[in-house]
């Protein structure tokens, strides 16, 4: 009889744990979600992001995405009477110091301080970022030749500019230098671009100028985060589709709100995901708006041709 009743009540115990009400394992709706943030230095705006989520009862984690580099995890955020507090290790150098964000929440608007590796405190500020839902299929328009293959009309450079045209147009950036950008902005596209990446080289195609979809000599490799196909920190080729460096390769990449499908030389290997937010190395956190097409210049030679983008009506 003993044993009956001890039976009965361990199923009673988990039949009530079972039911319990969603809310009373939920984190904290207040500041959990996806964040665009804006670090100012020394006057200028530079783009950064946080997601907040529970994990388990109550817990805060997140990801985070700075001025450059990837999305990081941060293994514990701090959230009570509408203040914010999380600090991350060094990315790049042991000797720097962590980066710490102390912000106060007020309605939808985060807003406080960064600071950063250099040991310098910064003003940082963060509005929710836009879902970016679609409740239709995009209807699209023509397609335009975003590169003539005769000169940069229609482009520009973000600094001293090392790009050239080349005959056969292709597009060569010989030594690391300037990014390039085009003068244009747009929303929901396809793209269809090739390239050529030398051994040891490095390049990137950001969308709407947030999102990097990688470029690296990756043959050989594994997928990665950060390799070939990729969009930089966030999202994983299924497969490595790359050719050996110096052969032309091809992408033609779908984007629609947040949605993404990467076709790499042909074989899909990133099928209609969400992109959670901005990249390093973005243009702005501006998210709800179009923005341009721009490709990294900063990393090494590339080169690039066949370019053109057919815009959602």
């Amino acid at each position: 009889m003993q044993l009956f009743r001890s039976k009965i009540f361990v199923y009673c115990t988990l039949l009530c744990i079972a039911v319990l009400p969603l809310s009373a394992f939920a984190g904290d709706p207040a500041i959990e979600g996806r964040w665009d943030a804006t670090v100012m230095v020394d006057g200028k705006a530079f783009p950064s992001w946080v997601e907040i989520y529970h994990s388990g009862h109550k817990r805060l984690v997140g990801h985070y995405v700075g001025i450059s580099g990837s999305a990081r995890p941060v293994a514990s955020v701090e959230f009570s009477n509408n203040k914010l507090h999380f600090s991350l290790p060094p990315q790049w150098e042991a000797e720097d110091n962590d980066l710490i964000i102390d912000a106060a929440l007020e309605a939808d608007t985060l807003r406080g301080t960064l600071r950063a590796a250099d040991g310098k405190t910064y003003p940082w500020s963060a509005h929710r970022a836009p879902a970016l839902r679609k409740t239709t299929a995009p209807s699209w328009g023509k397609t335009i030749t975003l590169f003539n293959g005769k000169d940069l009309k229609g482009w520009h450079a973000l600094g001293n500019n090392q790009w050239v045209v080349e005959p056969g147009g292709i597009l060569h950036s010989p030594k690391s230098g300037a990014n390039l950008v085009t003068d244009e902005v747009f929303q929901d596209f396809k793209l269809h671009i090739e390239f050529r990446c030398p051994p040891g080289s490095n390049s990137g195609i950001y969308l709407r100028g947030r999102y990097e979809v990688q470029i690296e000599d990756s043959y050989g490799k594994e997928p990665q985060k950060d390799y070939l196909g990729a969009i930089y920190g966030f999202l994983t080729p299924s497969e490595m589709a790359a050719k050996p460096a110096n052969e032309w390769q091809t992408y033609d990449i779908t984007l629609v709100g947040r949605m993404v499908t990467v076709v790499l030389n042909g074989k899909e290997i990133i099928c209609n995901q969400a992109i959670p937010g901005i990249t390093g190395g973005a243009l702005d956190s501006n998210e709800g708006v179009p923005g341009p097409i721009y490709i990294q210049g900063d990393h090494g030679p590339i080169e690039y041709r066949n370019i053109a983008i057919t815009p959602a009506k």
